[in-house]
């Protein structure tokens, strides 16, 4: 994607899954106040439409708030796990460029809202209007005026 990141919060950025393919583990902590680690394919692994999570933000998606604590990839043909996302407390204190992409408002402001993801600059830099809105990168179209468009949707 050729968008660039608005990261006004500082968190660290890595660029590890740089678009390839791979599968994603999680690390989170259960109710019962231990971390464990939970990936995508225990009894997934042998249905025919294989993992759910195609990216590193559909691992993001799949937890109640406060569990997960990091996301791992492991891109296919490597046997190395490396770290994309990475949380310490209420402090996003690492993520991958795939998932400064992918995240919307509405990621953040559901389960998020307590951490430094959560950024009302952040938002306003990103021209963010809505929860379906990127929460990281410009939300407008370059060189396009939408201004017509929306007064004439206004008028009807």
């Amino acid at each position: 994607m050729t968008n660039s990141i608005i990261n006004k919060e500082n968190i660290n950025e890595s660029n590890f899954i740089n678009g390839r393919k791979g599968q994603f583990r999680a690390i989170v902590k259960v109710q019962a106040g231990f971390f464990t680690v939970v990936d995508d394919l225990g009894i997934q692994s042998n249905w025919p439409s294989g993992a759910r999570w195609k990216r590193g933000i559909d691992a993001f998606r799949s937890f109640k708030k406060g569990a997960l604590q990091t996301i791992e990839f492991q891109a296919e043909g490597t046997n190395s796990w490396l770290t994309v996302f990475a949380r310490k407390g209420n402090k996003i204190i690492l993520m991958d460029t795939q998932l400064f992409e992918d995240m919307t408002v509405g990621d953040i402001n559901q389960d998020w809202s307590n951490t430094n993801l959560y950024s009302q600059t952040n938002y306003r830099l990103c021209n963010a209007k809505t929860w379906a809105d990127k929460a990281f990168v410009n939300n407008v179209i370059a060189g396009v005026d939408f201004s017509n468009e929306l007064e004439l949707l206004e008028n009807l």
